[in-house]
């Protein structure tokens, strides 16, 4: 393998994991289905060595991540479905598509002759592939599998790019508003009704998401910074109990309660 590029000694090894007679036993049973838990997992784990900023765990999650693709192209390629270079290949032809106004035609002067447009060229790819015997949409490539927060303000985003979506950030708060009392009204009910719970604790959620992205904030990083926060403090809470010699167990709500206030007003100290 001293030949070869990293990129290819990579492709043959995934290859001799997958070898029939003298392969991995966990790789070679491995199928399309199965390594899906493995590729968010590791997605996920990326953006959280990103969002550390450690860059020495940036470079192996992002290895990782690219096993991932290698072992999808293997499976492909065993299939007789596609491969490593097809995937490359799709990839180059759709950025270049995409991007008419770097890769196209120049004037005289080097300014394109072609505008962007990706999105009007995103809508001819879908109508591309559309089948003739299903209804066109413009939400037909949103993939159902996206972490939901994350799908919310795709659809969202989608919509509003044809017209469909306030211009001002009043309605939108509003919507917020209307939609928490819509829970509130199902969560006082003397027989709840725990469907209808869920539904508009969804709806809620749904405009929370809207209200985010009018505001220009991404929903689903902005939650992992909630949880990060919420975590740190919830340890230190931990650790001045631990110092009192007490614990959860034996602690009352509103002693947790000062010691979280405690914390925020020692972090707010420190600002």
């Amino acid at each position: 393998m001293k030949n070869m590029s990293r990129m290819q000694e990579l492709l043959e090894i995934m290859a001799t994991l997958r070898d029939p007679e003298n392969g991995c036993s966990w790789d070679k049973k491995q199928t399309f289905d199965s390594i899906i838990p493995y590729t968010i997992e590791e997605t996920f784990e990326t953006v959280d060595a990103i969002e550390r900023q450690n860059w020495a765990d940036v470079r192996d999650e992002l290895g990782d991540l690219l096993f991932q693709i290698v072992f999808y192209s293997q499976l492909g390629k065993e299939q007789g479905l596609f491969d490593f270079e097809d995937i490359a290949g799709a990839m180059c032809d759709k950025l270049v598509r995409r991007h008419p106004h770097v890769f196209g035609e120049k004037d005289e002067q080097g300014n394109p002759l072609v505008e962007a447009d990706w999105e009007g060229i995103k809508a001819a790819e879908r109508a591309a592939k559309a089948k003739p015997e299903e209804p066109l949409s413009i939400l037909d490539d949103v993939p159902t599998a996206l972490p939901a927060l994350g799908r919310a303000s795709k659809l969202q985003k989608r919509c509003a790019r044809f017209g469909f979506d306030w211009g001002t950030l009043g309605p939108v708060a509003e919507k917020v508003q209307e939609e928490l009392e819509e829970v509130m009204e199902e969560a006082v009910m003397a027989d709840i009704d725990q469907e209808r719970v869920d539904e508009e604790v969804g709806d809620l959620l749904f405009a929370v998401v809207n209200l985010a992205r009018h505001l220009g904030t991404n929903p689903e990083k902005a939650l992992r910074k909630a949880n990060l926060k919420f975590e740190k403090r919830f340890r230190k809470v931990e650790m001045k109990l631990r110092d009192n010699g007490k614990n959860l167990q034996e602690s009352q709500l509103d002693e947790l309660e000062m010691l979280w206030q405690e914390v925020k007003r020692e972090e707010a100290q420190k600002i």
